[in-house]
């Protein structure tokens, strides 16, 4: 009887973190984003000020490819400084819409920002700098913790160090990003009114995080990184994910449509691949079936755009043309 009791107690243990059903959200604030943005911020750990003054300090300032590219220093956080690129096109006019560009991870932790001048295997093969000055845009992209210039520390001893003094990675690279929004909108050449983001992957997961989180996003662009926490799990794929990308405490609070949620009504572009691990086809129907049904509930279901292709873990040709036009339309 014992030996039945234990199979039994391990059998129900094993099924509240490897269950078959995703939990409804029991503490989902339905009527009130603003809170619901202030519980997931809340969820990113210990973090600076969020009012702290930014400091700047502009290192070159270059032609490349036919547009200016800016190299910076940038004070967003007060631990460590936050290299960055600035592109803007060439004899720009006016302040014009900008967008900030989110580098993957992809293992590269030396590449960070430079994903943003010269590409990436998974990427297209104009570099997004390029492209975006092209289209008569501004656009930044910054080094995030463990990549870049800021590679310093591996990703696990980053993660576990933070996590010791009640800081979580991954809320301090939310922050930072949030904190470059704040430097876009002090420039006089950025249009203040017309702010996207975009990335792929782990550049994905930002977009659709700061889109929550921050309401002067007006257009979001993800590549290929709409996960759905609770299929993960179920499919026990959780190694398909670095360490950075865990939140403690997120699934008491929120689905990954919840999150997404947040960003309605403003326009928002998902891209993905049917035969990417990282977000299983499953995951894409769910909260596909989730935000058709807010974006509806708001009466602009145009915004909401999940667009699906069979390849692996990439952006496609056809995907780019409609990432501009997306842009194009929203950002006009």
């Amino acid at each position: 009887m014992g030996a039945a009791l234990l199979a039994e107690v391990s059998s129900v243990n094993a099924s509240i973190f490897f269950g078959p059903e995703a939990p409804e959200s029991p503490r989902r604030i339905e009527h009130d984003p603003e809170a619901r943005r202030k519980q997931l911020y809340d969820l990113m750990g210990d973090l600076t000020d969020r009012e702290r003054p930014i400091q700047v300090r502009k290192l070159d300032e270059t032609e490349r490819d036919g547009y200016l590219l800016e190299t910076l220093e940038l004070d967003l956080n007060g631990i460590e400084t936050v290299p960055a690129y600035f592109s803007k096109p060439k004899n720009a006019d006016g302040p014009l819409p900008t967008i900030l560009f989110n580098h993957s991870h992809g293992g590269g932790y030396d590449i960070g920002k430079k994903e943003f001048i010269e590409g990436r295997r998974y990427l297209q093969p104009k570099p997004y700098a390029q492209e975006l000055a092209e289209q008569g845009w501004n656009s930044l992209c910054i080094d995030h913790w463990v990549f870049g210039e800021r590679s310093h520390t591996a990703e696990g001893d980053m993660f576990k160090s933070m996590l010791w003094q009640g800081r979580v990675l991954w809320g301090m690279m939310v922050f930072d990003s949030l904190k470059a929004v704040d430097y876009l909108v002090g420039r006089p050449d950025v249009d203040k009114t017309r702010l996207g983001t975009l990335g792929i992957s782990m550049g994905s997961t930002m977009a659709w995080w700061l889109a929550a989180l921050d309401t002067r996003i007006k257009a979001t662009v993800d590549i290929c990184c709409l996960t759905e926490f609770h299929t993960l799990i179920r499919e026990k794929g959780l190694g398909r994910h670095g360490v950075y990308y865990f939140v403690p405490g997120l699934l008491k609070y929120f689905t990954t449509a919840d999150i997404n949620a947040l960003i309605a009504p403003r326009a928002h572009l998902g891209l993905a691949g049917l035969q990417d691990g990282l977000t299983p086809v499953e995951g894409l129907d769910i909260i596909d079936e989730e935000l058709k049904k807010v974006y509806s509930d708001m009466g602009v279901p145009e915004n909401w755009k999940l667009l699906r292709y069979d390849v692996k873990h990439q952006e496609t040709e056809e995907g780019r043309i409609e990432i501009l036009k997306f842009l194009q339309t929203h950002l006009a």
